[in-house]
């Protein structure tokens, strides 16, 4: 099967950005995630997928928990931080100002929005594992504006440093909406 029309539909789709930071055996851990959702209103469950290139993915798999974060516009660099240097190549945590939250997790000062949530499943995805998460505490406000969302990093690759990634002024691209069928 031919990913291209597929990976074009995706393209056009736009989802909030999310910050999922962990810790396990005193390694704190955190990454930009772009693959997550609701899934079940009761009982509440929310799915997260992570990149088994981040780091974050290993500390992950050994942590009972996980912090969800929500950002803003104003928030592209914490996201940027997140979803452009690797866990092997910095401590994202240092940076940035958090503080140990909920079940110990490394809460984001600078997100909108939070929860934490117990980890129930984790499921191999190919290129990203599932953790199907329980809520277990949450911080929202009142009301958001200005969330960030994915497509606000069409220029930013995953693991690529900020100076090989395209200036953010550029118009964002979504291609040629096309419909292919192929014939069984």
């Amino acid at each position: 099967m031919n990913d291209e029309p597929f990976d074009q539909l995706m393209a056009i789709l736009d989802h909030p950005v999310y910050v999922v930071t962990t810790q396990a055996d005193g390694q704190a851990a955190g990454c930009l995630v772009s693959f997550a959702t609701q899934i079940s209103v009761r009982p509440p469950r929310f799915l997260v997928g992570i990149s088994k290139r981040s780091n974050a993915c290993e500390v992950a798999s050994r942590a009972e928990y996980l912090a969800v974060h929500v950002l803003l516009q104003r928030h592209r660099a914490l996201a940027e931080l997140f979803g452009s240097e690797t866990g092997r190549q910095t401590t994202k945590s240092d940076p940035c100002s958090w503080r140990s939250g909920p079940r110990g997790m490394p809460i984001l000062d600078d997100s909108a929005a939070w929860f934490v949530g117990k980890t129930l499943e984790r499921t191999d995805f190919g290129d990203h594992v599932g953790y199907l998460l329980e809520p277990v505490a949450t911080w929202a406000p009142e009301s958001t504006d200005d969330l960030l969302y994915l497509s606000d990093f069409d220029d930013l690759e995953p693991g690529a440093s900020l100076a090989d990634s395209e200036s953010h002024d550029t118009p964002r691209q979504y291609g040629v909406v096309r419909f292919t069928l192929d014939r069984v």
